[in-house]
């Protein structure tokens, strides 16, 4: 629970505040020896822990998921495999999985989404780390809207959703090949724009690392730039960046 949370539970005397004070003096990891939860993350930074469930043991990744969401009633994991759903399925039916990011979740229903995040992709193989950007902004809070398939290869697809993307808080622009979409977005838009390369393209583009590069060294300004094929930091610079939007307006 986060510390808003706590203290209107006394107000509203659900709890004690003796029950209170043993919240906030608990350490701020629970120690398990072959992880250390971090249940205050939220308290600090306004996000909670998220699990990168890729290479974890398979007990391993049961226990954290089990503890997270008995901590704050939902849990988000990222690079999951198809097995991993299956083992935490047994344990958690109501857990949902996307093949095509590779997020596992369970999120409370209800929750509000605000302001505007959109994401974009040079082509259709860019969708797998686009998907993991936007349900990443998605379950922090953020409203998203998908531009999918608006690369430099056919750029009046791009102006036909213009408007829209200029509209929105921040964008997230993830391409692969050369990685030449941030740079026309940059010049477009007047928003912070956070660039994803992803590791889609022939020899030459090194698994990312063209893209990368052309990114970093884009003449467009206002751009920033996360790791290839890192959907998720983007969707969180990317909410933290919508959330300042929001309440501006």
């Amino acid at each position: 629970m986060e510390a808003k949370e706590i203290l209107t539970k006394v107000q509203n005397h659900e709890i004690s505040v003796e029950e209170a004070e043993h919240f906030f003096r608990r350490q701020p990891f629970e120690e398990r020896g072959y992880a250390k939860l971090d249940t205050h993350r939220e308290v600090r930074s306004g996000f909670p822990e998220v699990i990168f469930c890729s290479r974890k043991a398979d007990e391993h990744l049961i226990q954290i998921f089990t503890r997270l969401y008995e901590e704050d009633g939902e849990v988000f994991g990222t690079r999951a495999s198809e097995h991993q759903y299956e083992i935490l399925r047994e344990h958690f039916p109501q857990v949902q999985y996307d093949p095509i990011s590779h997020i596992i979740k369970i999120e409370k229903k209800g929750k509000e989404r605000i302001g505007k995040i959109a994401v974009c992709t040079a082509g259709t193989a860019d969708i797998s780390v686009a998907e993991e950007a936007a349900q990443t902004a998605e379950y922090f809070g953020s409203q998203v809207e998908r531009i999918y398939d608006v690369g430099v290869s056919g750029i009046h697809r791009l102006f036909s959703r213009l408007d829209t993307i200029q509209s929105a808080n921040c964008v997230i622009a993830v391409a692969g090949m050369e990685g030449a979409l941030a740079s026309v977005l940059g010049g477009l838009v007047d928003k912070p724009v956070i660039a994803v390369p992803t590791s889609v393209g022939y020899g030459a583009s090194m698994n990312g690392l063209s893209a990368l590069l052309t990114m970093i060294n884009s003449c467009a300004n206002g751009i920033a730039v996360v790791n290839i094929d890192n959907g998720y930091g983007a969707g969180y610079i990317a909410t933290q960046i919508n959330r300042m939007g929001a309440e501006q307006k």
